[in-house]
């Protein structure tokens, strides 16, 4: 039986979510099709353009994404506070960057509205609005629905492109966060299609990589690395993108055949997470084998399990 959304996330249990989308059999999302020598590479720009436009819309924000031949994987974080701080106003310019208002909204905004029961109406469908700019499930609706219609099309057929509902695993605590961000960034790796993590294509990775190399302070629409506990006030991952730059360079080498030497150095980073570096290694290839709805501690495994409302939690634990 399908389990509820609302069983798998529940910001009260964490913000910190990886989500994977897949194409039905048979169809592409991107890569090619040796049988019938179609290429279908340049959708990988639509979802990557689709994610960059949905930022501007919704309080989601992008840590992680990887586009492959047949799927995608993203890192997300649920920004429920910066959807709660916008003002009436701004919830209803972001929700009209891509879908068309009602026209009491329409003119509450050039100030038209004069009854008190009018008044009340726009205000109880901003909020609706406002709650699905921190919804995951609407984000990830907008971004299968447009990228689905516009692969029919060109392909001159209906019906459905996307294999079910989007999968999803709560990260509960940072370790699960570097390591399922870490995860999505060495997919193209772990398949054999980039030796390094520079040249992994439609990656966040390489992005991030890019803009340190063009002097930028984060990659366009990615959420930012903030450096850890010490600067709490920022918005942000809390870990200094060095540190992760280079954990994932290290997992990189260990991945790779005939590369690995566990003798290096471990990433400093490491250490600070703490737990067993064979269990690191586990998760960052194998994350979507444990068939798991949660990945993190035990301690935070109980949390999570009341915040989403269940009796038994399919967690993969590291210690």
């Amino acid at each position: 039986m399908t389990t509820a959304r609302k069983q798998l996330i529940s910001i009260e249990a964490t913000s910190y979510y990886h989500c994977v989308s897949r194409c039905v059999r048979r169809s592409f999302l991107c890569g090619e099709d040796k049988q019938n020598e179609v290429s279908y590479e340049h959708r990988r720009e639509w979802i990557i353009d689709k994610i960059h436009a949905l930022s501007h819309l919704y309080c989601i924000d992008i840590c992680a994404y990887a586009i492959m031949s047949n799927h995608y994987h993203l890192v997300v974080n649920i920004n429920q506070k910066k959807a709660l701080d916008l003002s009436n106003r701004q919830v209803v310019v972001r929700w009209a960057m891509a879908h068309k208002l009602p026209l009491i909204v329409q003119r509450w905004l050039t100030g038209q509205i004069t009854s008190q029961i009018e008044y009340e109406k726009c205000n109880e469908i901003i909020e609706v609005w406002r709650k699905r700019l921190w919804d995951l499930s609407w984000y990830m609706k907008e971004l299968n629905y447009d990228i689905a219609c516009r692969a029919n099309k060109e392909d001159d057929c209906t019906g459905h492109f996307w294999e079910g509902r989007f999968k999803s695993q709560a990260l509960l605590d940072e370790k699960a966060l570097a390591a399922a961000m870490a995860y999505v960034d060495l997919n193209p790796i772990r398949a054999g299609i980039a030796d390094k993590p520079e040249n992994s294509d439609f990656t966040s990775i390489q992005a991030r990589i890019d803009a340190l190399d063009k002097q930028l302070a984060t990659a366009p629409c990615l959420h930012p690395f903030v450096g850890n506990e010490n600067n709490l006030k920022l918005e942000g991952i809390p870990f200094r993108l060095m540190d992760y730059l280079e954990l994932v360079d290290w997992t990189a080498r260990q991945i790779r055949p005939n590369k690995a030497s566990m003798d290096e150095s471990l990433p400093p980073i490491l250490d600070r997470l703490g737990g067993n570096i064979n269990n690191w290694l586990t998760v960052c290839t194998q994350l979507e084998k444990f068939h798991t709805t949660a990945v993190g501690s035990r301690t935070q495994a109980i949390i999570a399990k009341a915040a989403l409302n269940k009796k038994k939690l399919h967690l993969y634990a590291y210690e």
